[in-house]
């Protein structure tokens, strides 16, 4: 508790948070990146509610300003296990699944990947959070068109795992303050740390995890942040829109983690040019993919590819042509 002047109101102490933004913004020579444990604890007053609101508006967009290290997105995650609360009883997570970019220029294909890995019995927990940037389409509209339904704790997460291999629980529902802090970009203008570390949360402890960012560089920090969390496999990819959806028309560059080992492939094009971009994005299109009573060779691609990165980063296939066969067979017989 800070004691207070008792006629002013003015703090007589420092507050415990106050370190931490201290460290950041020290200026150019007085500032430096916060140490695991540090982004830990701070993490861990933030998420309890210890922290005032001009401290956490200071604390995140410094830490915008300077770009999160690995080892900071490592301890803000770790600050995260310790106030989930995962049933005893919650099933198998094989995947772990990440969606919080949301698409804005070609359709969430990726959900359809992630549908193809559930139908072969890989069991899916994904995790996301809509409507944080204006004119983006978001996974949960995705399911709603779909009519799958949408997880609002980890018991019913569960259910839908045993019922169908895969569910989707938005970040609102498991961790509320990190939701709210996500959305302040309406009033900070800037996207927070929030925005890149919850990409890295793996509730259920499933032994893969796959992470779609945007800007490239965020690959090495997301690769580094992974291996300090012990996380067994995993792969990040520059992902369509920032999602984990491979742009079957562009080489693609993943980087990886399979039993503490760093790993870096490229995979080539699946075609040899562009495909011209959709005008308007219906999201119908995806259920009509789906069942076949229309064709989309990009979609198509970018299903394929995205299900073959998955297949060969958890080892079901032991080369990118083999993962791409695969997958290719997958969808030629999945249940329309």
């Amino acid at each position: 508790m800070i004691t207070q002047h008792e006629t002013t109101g003015i703090p007589l102490t420092e507050h415990k948070f106050a370190q931490y933004v201290r460290l950041l913004g020290k200026g150019k020579t007085g500032s430096r990146n916060l140490t695991y444990q540090e982004s830990k604890d701070a993490m861990t007053m933030i998420l309890k509610g210890e922290v005032e609101p001009e401290q956490l508006g200071a604390f995140m967009m410094l830490m915008r300003y300077q770009e999160e290290s690995g080892e900071e997105l490592a301890g803000f995650v770790d600050a995260t296990y310790d106030v989930l609360d995962i049933p005893d009883n919650m099933p198998t997570v094989d995947l772990d699944w990440s969606s919080y970019a949301g698409k804005a220029r070609r359709l969430p294909w990726f959900v359809l990947s992630t549908l193809l890995l559930a139908e072969n019995g890989i069991s899916i927990l994904m995790h996301g959070e809509g409507h944080h940037t204006h004119g983006r389409i978001y996974t949960e509209q995705v399911l709603e068109l779909l009519n799958i339904p949408i997880a609002h704790s980890f018991e019913e997460a569960g259910e839908h795992i045993i019922a169908r291999n895969f569910a989707y629980l938005p970040l609102h529902d498991f961790l509320p303050e990190l939701a709210r802090i996500m959305n302040l970009k309406w009033i900070l203008g800037l996207r927070s740390p929030v925005n890149t570390f919850t990409r890295l949360i793996n509730p259920c402890r499933a032994k893969c995890s796959m992470q779609g960012i945007h800007h490239p560089a965020y690959r090495d920090t997301h690769q580094e942040a992974s291996l300090l969390l012990k996380q067994p496999v995993m792969a990040v990819i520059k992902g369509d829109g920032g999602e984990t959806e491979w742009n079957p028309d562009m080489k693609n560059l993943v980087r990886s983690i399979k039993n503490g080992q760093l790993i870096e492939e490229e995979w080539s094009p699946l075609f040899p040019k562009r495909h011209v971009k959709d005008k308007e994005l219906d999201l119908s299109k995806l259920a009509k993919v789906w069942d076949g009573s229309i064709d989309d060779e990009y979609g198509v691609g970018a299903i394929i590819g995205t299900t073959a990165i998955t297949l060969y980063t958890m080892s079901k296939a032991d080369s990118h042509e083999a993962a791409l066969e695969m997958a290719k067979d997958w969808w030629e017989n999945r249940k329309k």
